[in-house]
């Protein structure tokens, strides 16, 4: 016989996706009773939060979300909570540990925060001669002889190095940050240790029971999620409700919350460890859902395409994330919804995923990559993402891939409980997808071999200048000078100064540049300025909308195939 927490569990998880007449009353009582349970396991702990966090995304009611509320935010005192607190480790539930080797930005960024609540987990570190071999580095030369002379174990020495007024983890991170060299390097030198943090549980901790952004309004859900799979490319073309660019604070705010969530997860993502502040924008979309889309501060974008992440809102609760990648108007898209809010209605955010792309950058078609799909991506194949997308109208570009998903089609139309094995999903996701609004182009990324753009440079600097690269960029810089209207480069934003510098090598490549008409060239600055500009969709625009640029890269590319 169930257990009467169990019973009440599972009717609960039952209707947490339903809504309409009469439901919100049942969900309430079920969770008032869940508030008094005490639970038996972790996992019951564990099933608890979920729902609580569910409900808070999606709620039905005030009472219901007011409940929801005051039982998340008295979570890590829970006993059942605190009895099973080591068996929840890694789960981001607020009152348990995470333990992660975080990238550099992260550390960093850990430090400042939370500087006490860090620690380095020894017993799993095994790269102690990297280690040992820094330490003076990352001290002063004062206190080189004894670390000379000293051999005390590491942990020892960390210790003591830190002192009292700090641990660990934040004076390693701290003292890296610290270093007399580039971001580029200090990154380097710290993720090769591959170090293991853990962040200990308190009432600043990062948590998944915590995470919430409080400046939306709330939209209770009253009718059912709709069954009906959205046409991609009707959608893609409605506009939002509502963007609204950021103040730099609240940029802030939501750039960290976005981090939160990648930290409560055991993972990182570049672009919200390197988000700017001053390229926030909030894109609001119907029944509670929005996107917080943040760009990469200047020094941290691309050569060429622009990348944004996307953190995936609704009601103010983090459910997913998105990836863009965008150029050629086109865009190359990465969707992740976080487990708890998985199979509720993610069709339609994806939809909206899809219109906020086309809205901020003017993309017309949108590739999926084969990780993605579930090439080298156990957890993409387990869940059939291909079909996923295939369902929504991608296709593969790739000939004989199209041919055996029609196979597989055609064998699920003469069988409905026929299911594609392991190794036709496999094959299936060996190669990108796509879809567009219009006519299928060439001129796209996932078709577009924009890694010769970078040998085309790679190749003409090592011919011209060897190991000097430095002289090849400024001769570059020089030969734009001669042939570009330059001549206001001076009063640049330093961003704009190193865009120029960035591109100059590739841009001084395309043969002719002299011979453009002179509104061509004027646009092709105003294209370099706006790569290191405030918001890097501006960029996009500008290039997308440059075609004389635009085929001379593309012609570039496909040359070096």
């Amino acid at each position: 016989m169930r257990h009467p927490s169990t019973k009440n569990l599972d009717a609960a998880e039952t209707l947490k996706a339903q809504f309409g007449k009469g439901l919100a009353a049942r969900k309430l009582a079920l969770l008032r009773r869940l508030d008094r349970t005490v639970f038996r396991s972790a996992d019951e702990v564990r099933r608890y939060h979920e729902l609580l966090c569910h409900a808070r995304a999606y709620p039905d009611s005030r009472p219901l979300l007011n409940t929801v509320v005051r039982a998340l935010e008295r979570f890590a005192e829970r006993r059942d909570l605190k009895r099973h607190a080591r068996a929840l480790k890694d789960s981001g539930i607020a009152g348990t540990e995470i333990q992660y080797p975080f990238y550099f930005g992260t550390a960093a960024w850990l430090a400042r925060r939370i500087p006490r609540k860090i620690g380095v987990v020894w017993a799993d570190f095994d790269r102690d001669k990297r280690l040992d071999g820094l330490l003076g580095l990352l001290g002063v030369y004062a206190e080189t002889p004894g670390l000379d002379e000293c051999a005390w174990p590491l942990e020892e020495w960390a210790a003591r190095l830190a002192g009292a007024t700090t641990t660990d983890a934040a004076w390693l991170a701290q003292r890296f940050d610290a270093l007399p060299a580039d971001a580029w390097v200090k990154e380097a030198l710290y993720d090769d240790l591959d170090l293991p943090i853990v962040i200990r549980p308190g009432p600043e901790t990062p948590s998944r029971t915590r995470a919430f952004w409080p400046g939306m309004t709330t939209d209770f859900r009253m009718t059912p999620f709709p069954k009906e799979r959205p046409d991609l490319r009707r959608a893609a073309l409605e506009p939002p409700r509502e963007v609204r660019s950021l103040s730099a604070k609240d940029g802030r705010g939501l750039i960290d919350l976005a981090r939160e969530a990648m930290v409560t997860r055991s993972r990182d993502l570049d672009v919200f460890v390197h988000g700017s502040e001053d390229d926030v924008r909030l894109i609001r979309w119907e029944d509670g859902l929005s996107f917080a889309a943040i760009g990469f501060v200047p020094e941290r974008r691309l050569m060429l395409e622009a990348v944004y992440g996307f953190l995936t809102l609704m009601n103010g609760v983090p459910i997913g994330y998105v990836l863009n990648s965008a150029l050629y108007g086109s865009a190359e898209i990465a969707f992740n919804v976080f487990e708890s809010w998985r199979g509720a209605e993610a069709a339609r955010v994806y939809s909206r995923v899809l219109g906020t792309v086309h809205h901020l950058f003017g993309a017309d078609t949108f590739t999926i990559y084969p990780y993605q799909l579930g090439h080298e991506n156990e957890e993409g194949l387990s869940s059939g993402a291909w079909w996923f997308y295939r369902k929504l109208g991608f296709a593969p570009r790739h000939r004989p891939t199209e041919q055996l998903a029609r196979r597989e089609e055609a064998r699920i139309g003469k069988d409905p409980a026929h299911r594609s094995s392991r190794a036709t999903l496999k094959k299936l996701a060996a190669h990108n997808v796509d879809l567009s609004l219009g006519p299928r182009r060439h001129d796209v990324i996932g078709e577009l071999p924009l890694a010769n753009l970078g040998l085309l440079v790679t190749d003409r600097l090592a011919r011209d200048y060897g190991a000097d690269r430095e002289a090849g960029v400024a001769a570059s810089v020089q030969e734009l000078r001669e042939i570009l209207p330059l001549a206001e480069a001076r009063g640049w934003r330093p961003a704009e100064r190193r865009a120029l510098e960035t591109w100059a090598p590739l841009i001084a490549s395309i043969p002719g540049l002299r011979r453009w008409k002179a509104e061509d060239q004027r646009a092709l600055v105003s294209v370099i300025r706006a790569k290191g500009g405030r918001r890097e969709s501006d960029f996009v625009r500008a290039f997308d909308e440059h075609r004389r640029l635009r085929e001379a890269l593309a012609s570039l590319a496909w040359e070096g195939d």
